[in-house]
């Protein structure tokens, strides 16, 4: 019988249970994912969701994968970062069934997840990684012993700020493939919008105060319509993440470029990073979309690398860890 590890993710609006082998064969994925009203992610009302749904989600992906909670040989759970209140249910959960069932659990940081399932399924081996999600904008590729940043929002992250102005639009949750849509529908009327490139980082603000200002002119709906500034919108931040992704390209030298997070469905951006990739030489991959959001596979495989080279945490050691980040913690599978 191959060994099985059960993987939970909750750091933000989605709960998710993958179910996969040492190997890294997925045997299922099942999310469950909060969707607001209106207005942005309420940590208290995701929480909320996520604390009456977890049983049921572990069940369907049980189910799913014709297994029982008792086959189960490791318990791996999103430790950071993420929501304070929301990273609490899903480390409330691992511990429970660890303890419950006698098995090691593993706390993953979200961010090396996600470069890590994207290596697996990408069949990629040393990549330059741009993740590009609702809560993180990151470029980063492993040097010394760590998954170094290069680049990073110093503000919003990109996908948090494709949804804010898709609701100051009127357009229901989620936004971004309906502003991808409007963009592409678009006439190709580009409006000027402020272009933030601070050395490698990056700053989203200005740009969505300025598109939010351009929904209230006098000139919206004369001059330009929402599908002009839509199509601005993206390729204002688009350039933005393509400049700092290729001259980190450049100053690592890596042969891969990999394109991951929520975002990365999106065809212009896609477009845009695997050109650069070309130009550099380099081969380009996006994560699968089942893979590349927010998913239980991704933290159970990150479980399954750190658990064969370091073991289980203890207890007292999986407290979760809101702020940290990536280039905090040692690599030792990649050693």
């Amino acid at each position: 019988m191959k060994k099985l590890c059960l993987g939970i993710e909750s750091t933000a609006h989605t709960f998710s249970v993958g179910i996969l082998d040492f190997n890294g064969n997925t045997y299922s994925l099942i999310n469950d994912i909060f969707i607001p009203d209106q207005g942005g992610l309420h940590p208290v009302l995701v929480r909320e969701q996520h604390l009456n749904n977890f049983m049921k989600i572990i069940n369907r992906a049980l189910l799913e994968a014709k297994i029982s909670i008792k086959d189960v040989d490791l318990i791996a759970f999103s430790q950071s970062p993420g929501l304070g209140p929301v990273l609490r249910v899903g480390a409330l959960v691992a511990r429970m069934l660890s303890q419950l069932l006698n098995i090691p659990i593993v706390g993953v940081n979200h961010c090396i997840a996600h470069i890590e399932i994207g290596r697996l399924m990408c069949k990629i081996e040393d990549p330059l990684t741009l993740y590009v999600s609702g809560g993180n904008t990151v470029v980063s590729a492993y040097e010394s012993s760590r998954y170094q940043i290069f680049g990073e929002t110093l503000d919003l992250a990109i996908g948090n700020m494709i949804d804010s102005f898709a609701r100051d639009a009127g357009l229901q949750h989620p936004g971004g493939p309906k502003i991808e849509k409007l963009a592409f529908e678009s006439k190709r009327n580009y409006i000027p919008l402020p272009y933030v490139v601070k050395g490698m980082d990056l700053s989203f603000s200005g740009l969505y105060t300025a598109a939010k200002y351009l929904l209230q002119s006098e000139e919206y709906d004369q001059k330009y319509n929402l599908g002009d500034i839509a199509f601005s919108l993206q390729e204002t931040a688009f350039g933005m993440l393509a400049e700092v992704t290729e001259r980190a390209l450049a100053h690592t030298e890596k042969k891969e470029v990999l394109l991951t997070g929520g975002v990365a469905a999106n065809k212009r951006l896609q477009s845009m990073i695997e050109y650069i990739s070309k130009e550099h030489e380099a081969r380009f991959e996006v994560v699968p979309l089942k893979y590349a959001g927010d998913n239980g596979a991704m933290i159970g495989w990150a479980g399954i690398l750190r658990y064969q080279e370091q073991g289980g945490h203890k207890i007292s050691e999986t407290m979760i860890k809101p702020k940290e980040r990536m280039d905090q913690i040692t690599i030792p599978w990649r050693a």
